[in-house]
């Protein structure tokens, strides 16, 4: 049992430090912590002999389950601060629901090595997105209505849940595309996260029964204890990112936010290429 809990030692010092960085990235930009959590916990599992076939889906349905948690914590800080558009999430919250349903599902047939392509390649775009000084552009007015309204947030769900992030990666961006304030984006989002992290967890754990090559501690693609280490200091650190996004002016928001996911994109690049 000591043995055991000594060569768990360095893996569970890094799930704690990724629960306090999710945690803070979480309330700071409202996304749910994945982006630091899913190139985290696949690199460490790397170190504990568990195959590439399952590292990424295993880090992926994790990070969804640990986002459940941080979700919750952020969006009701968010809302403390009048900063969730709630009208919004009403109409978009059933489609990024279903999407992410749907998203879960289509990640369980597909290999370590597309889904690590995926988030590297739709991070690296968001990054982008945030660095170039579009703080003026827009795609529309508002939020588009009709019969057409249901796609982005779709879209958003699926991927979201197939990356496993809570959603705020693609959501802010969108959002602010559609002439969305980015705080009401951000604090908006952290609510989209919840939406996204339960079904999408659900779908891992059940589409992860039965798989061969699974660590200590797993409830089908969901590891309890990153799980456990990660959560806890997630929801703790989630407010005090939300007070530092409020201290902040919009474009020093957007300039953290994308440069912080360009090394995330370029980090699982690098890492989707040797595994």
């Amino acid at each position: 049992m000591i043995d055991f809990i000594i060569s768990i030692l360095p893996f569970a010092l890094v799930m704690l430090v990724t629960g306090i960085l999710s945690g803070v990235l979480a309330g700071l930009l409202g996304v749910g912590g994945g982006i630091v959590i899913v190139p985290v916990l696949e690199f460490s599992l790397s170190f504990y002999g568990i195959e590439p076939e399952v590292r990424m889906h295993i880090a992926i349905g994790t990070s969804l389950a640990c986002i459940i948690f941080t979700s919750l914590s952020s969006s009701h800080a968010h809302h403390r601060r009048g900063s969730v558009d709630f009208s919004l999430a009403k109409v978009w919250g059933p489609a990024i629901f279903v999407g992410a349903i749907a998203g879960s599902i289509v990640a369980a047939y597909l290999n370590s090595q597309v889904l690590a392509a995926i988030f590297a390649i739709v991070i690296l775009l968001v990054a982008l997105k945030m660095l170039i000084p579009l703080d003026n552009v827009t795609l529309s007015k508002d939020v588009p209505k009709g019969i057409l309204a249901p796609l982005p947030p779709f879209f958003i769900g699926g991927l979201s849940s197939m990356m496993g992030i809570g959603g705020g990666s693609l959501s802010v961006p969108t959002l602010t595309l559609m002439n969305q304030p980015i705080h009401k984006a951000v604090g908006t989002s952290a609510v989209f996260g919840l939406l996204i992290s339960v079904p999408g967890a659900l779908g891992f754990i059940v589409t992860g029964f039965g798989e061969q090559g699974l660590p200590t501690g797993s409830l089908g693609y969901v590891n309890l204890i990153g799980l456990g280490l990660i959560a806890p200091m997630s929801v703790l650190a989630a407010p005090f990112g939300v007070k530092l996004a409020h201290a902040m002016e919009k474009r020093h928001l957007s300039l953290i936010f994308g440069g912080f996911l360009m090394i995330v994109a370029c980090r699982m690049a690098y890492r989707m290429f040797i595994a």
